[in-house]
Order: C-alpha cells, then structure tokens, then sequence
C-alpha cells in the first residue's frame, strides 16, 4: 500500500509512545533487547507456562521466534519474518499467529522518529481485513472491538518497551 493509500476499514490500529532514547537506540533496544521489555504471559508469549525467549533477528527475512522447552525439547516457534529492515527509523515485519493458516498473514511496521533526545515509537499493525471475520485470532469480536482490543495489546507492549528504556 502506498503512503496515499488509505487502509480498508478495519484493517489496522496505530499506536505511538515516546521512549526516552536517540532513535537508533530505540531500535537497537526493540529488536536485540525484544525479549527484556516485551510482556510474559498466555496475553503475549506462545511459551505460556514455560520459560521462552523471544528473538527478533536482524535484517530482511529475519525471524520473529520464540523458543522455550517442553519437557527434555526445545520448541521454536516462528511468529514472523521481517520484510523491510531500514535502521534507524523503520522496520516492518511479518505477523503470523499460531492459529494462522499458512496463507494468512498481517504486517507490523515500526517507526522510529527522533524527537530531541527521545524517540516517538509507532505501531502499525495491518492487513486485519484480509484475515476473515469468524477467525479464532479475533476472539469473536466485531472489527471496531477487535481493532479496540488490539489496540489495547500494542498499547500495553509500547508501555512496556518506555518504562523498559527509562
């Protein structure tokens, strides 16, 4: 989609929190320190129960995973690949949860804007249109609920990943 483009309806959310460090800061932090500011939990993490690290390897068609262990076996689970890789204002990458048919994905693009001595960090998740309205991944949610909950989700990360940097 170009920048003059606009979105279908109800096919993204946007969410911006200032962090307080330089711009390629903010962005070494997001990706290399993912697994330190981005929340634990079942609401989160693929790993639910077990101890998972979270990894966002660097550049285009690196991944998005998850790895924990079940038992006496390390589970990987690959969340997403990253599509544009331009340090140090922007990243998008693939997003595909595990209930996703192979066919089925959404992007998220991350902006790094400097702003003084801080950075604004903004997400934009899109591509919910293409994803059918009676999928698990939206819990039974009509689109401006859905869109409000997801919203919620990146809010609640993006606060994290501030007081994370503070």
């Amino acid at each position: 989609m170009s920048a003059n483009e606009q979105p279908p309806a109800g096919d993204q959310v946007r969410i911006s929190a200032r962090v307080d460090v330089v711009q390629a800061e903010a962005l070494r932090i997001f990706t290399e320190e993912i697994d330190r500011w981005w929340r634990r939990g079942m609401k989160y993490r693929v790993s639910g129960k077990h101890r998972g690290i979270l990894r966002l390897e660097p550049g285009v068609g690196g991944r998005l995973i998850e790895s924990f262990d079940v038992g006496d076996k390390e589970r990987v689970v690959q969340t997403g690949r990253v599509l544009e890789w331009s340090p140090p204002a922007r990243i998008v990458f693939e997003w595909r949860p595990v209930n996703f048919a192979p066919s089925e994905r959404t992007e998220v693009q991350v902006e790094f804007e400097a702003s003084g001595g801080s950075t604004v960090v903004t997400v934009t998740h899109r591509g919910w249109s293409r994803i059918r309205l009676d999928h698990p991944a939206r819990h039974g949610q009509e689109v401006p609920a859905f869109l409000r909950m997801t919203g919620l989700w990146w809010s609640s990360l993006l606060t994290s990943l501030r007081e994370y940097t503070a």
